[in-house]
């Protein structure tokens, strides 16, 4: 065969796809927290439908289901508890340059 011609052939390989992580039973609902929760970050962000495995449909209703959910308060908007730290820190450092800024601009007064 030539090389131009390989190029067109498919592989023999079986494409096996997998599974829906929502089964069948499963009610895509705002108050169905267990499953809410597998489909959002540890940040708080909507998975997308490629890392979920879900079809366009199910992404939908679960993207609708989060957002009623968040409304309610059910769900928080934005999990900060991991970032507390980051932004004491931040604050600190930031409160650092304002406080050298000040004493600079009371010295060039004087």
């Amino acid at each position: 065969m030539d090389k131009s011609k390989r190029l067109f052939l498919k592989s023999k390989q079986s494409f096996r796809r997998s599974l829906s992580p929502i089964q069948s039973g499963d009610r895509i609902d705002y108050k169905n927290m267990s499953l809410l929760y597998r489909f959002i970050s540890q940040q708080g962000k909507i998975l997308s439908r490629r890392v979920n495995r879900l079809t366009l449909k199910q992404q939908r209703l679960i993207t609708i289901a989060i957002k009623q959910a968040r409304i309610l308060s059910l769900l928080p908007f934005v999990n900060s508890l991991p970032f507390v730290n980051n932004e004491k820190k931040k604050f600190e450092k930031s409160e650092s340059n304002t406080r050298t800024t000040t004493t600079v601009l009371k010295k060039k007064k004087k």
